[in-house]
């Protein structure tokens, strides 16, 4: 059976029925560009027996496009107006396996959505700028029953997290992200496409979770707080950070030599796989040196 063919100007004119004035308090910034529309459809590349979430609808922009491409769908949408349009306009009458969710994204369980007969989990949305790294960290912590998201940031924020090791916007969401997932930049969207028009240029990304992690740190929160606490502070080497941190063990030569890392080195120049071989070492030293501790 061939999927429904996107059909632009019955999209705008849904979209133009559904009055809403922006909410700067939410971040609102409504998609209408029809042909960056269909772009970020075709670069999901979805099958009719998804279990597809989006976050943040809004007035529907996506919503309808992504609703012709499979057969159930469910949305979180906070703002009570736009989620009660979308209700009256795109609601069970037409579409009886579609489901409306009013909540706050980062209060939603993931997991509840998942189940082995619908499959894991295809995340789509259009993040809210203000609040797009909370609900990225809420939504790693539900890897494992999601098979990949596709989101819309600002730009830069997207050029970092999928940056490679060594350049300059290398940081601390690179490497966290990278641990998590696979990161692919898939195109850039500019302000026009959106109303009203944001401030920043935006870009589309995929996360598709690693089934099996390439490399698995021993803590996971130590992991997170080695990296935090090395970008903090990326302008110094590796060594002075150890050193002066008050959250990370001193690291000696010897340790810097055992996980065959340079002291000399800044942490833009780790890959994610060094900085899980120095949590997994700054870990042990914590671990001996609490022992010690309790033993005295």
């Amino acid at each position: 059976m061939s999927k429904p063919s996107f059909d632009a100007q019955t999209l705008a004119a849904s979209l133009r029925t559904a009055k809403h004035q922006p909410r700067k308090r939410f971040g609102q910034n409504f998609l209408h560009d029809t042909s960056v529309i269909r772009q970020i459809v075709d670069s999901i590349r979805l099958e009719r027996n998804d279990n597809l979430v989006e976050i943040g609808p809004g007035m529907g922009a996506l919503t309808e496009p992504l609703l012709a491409e499979v057969d159930a769908m469910t949305v979180v949408e906070l703002d009570r107006d736009l989620a009660d349009s979308l209700r009256i306009r795109i609601g069970a009458n037409s579409h009886p396996n579609f489901t409306i969710i009013k909540a706050n994204a980062m209060d939603v369980d993931y997991r509840k959505l998942y189940s082995e007969e619908k499959g894991k989990l295809r995340v789509v949305g259009n993040l809210p700028y203000n609040i797009s790294t909370p609900i990225l960290f809420h939504l790693l912590s539900y890897a494992d029953v999601i098979e990949d998201m596709h989101f819309m940031l600002q730009k830069e924020v997207v050029e970092r997290i999928t940056a490679e090791v060594g350049s300059k916007i290398y940081g601390r969401l690179s490497v966290i992200m990278q641990y998590y997932c696979n990161t692919d930049y898939l195109l850039t969207v500019p302000r026009g496409a959106f109303n009203p028009p944001p401030k920043v240029t935006s870009a589309v990304f995929r996360l598709t979770p690693h089934i099996n992690k390439p490399v698995v740190a021993e803590d996971e929160e130590h992991f997170a707080i080695v990296v935090r606490e090395t970008f903090n502070h990326r302008r110094k080497t590796l060594r002075a950070i150890f050193k002066q941190s008050t959250l990370l063990p001193t690291l000696s030569e010897d340790d810097f030599a055992a996980c065959a890392i340079d002291p000399q080195a800044r942490p833009e120049t780790l890959s994610v796989s060094d900085f899980v071989t120095l949590s997994n070492r700054a870990k042990t030293l914590t671990a001996e040196t609490e022992e010690s501790t309790n033993e005295i």
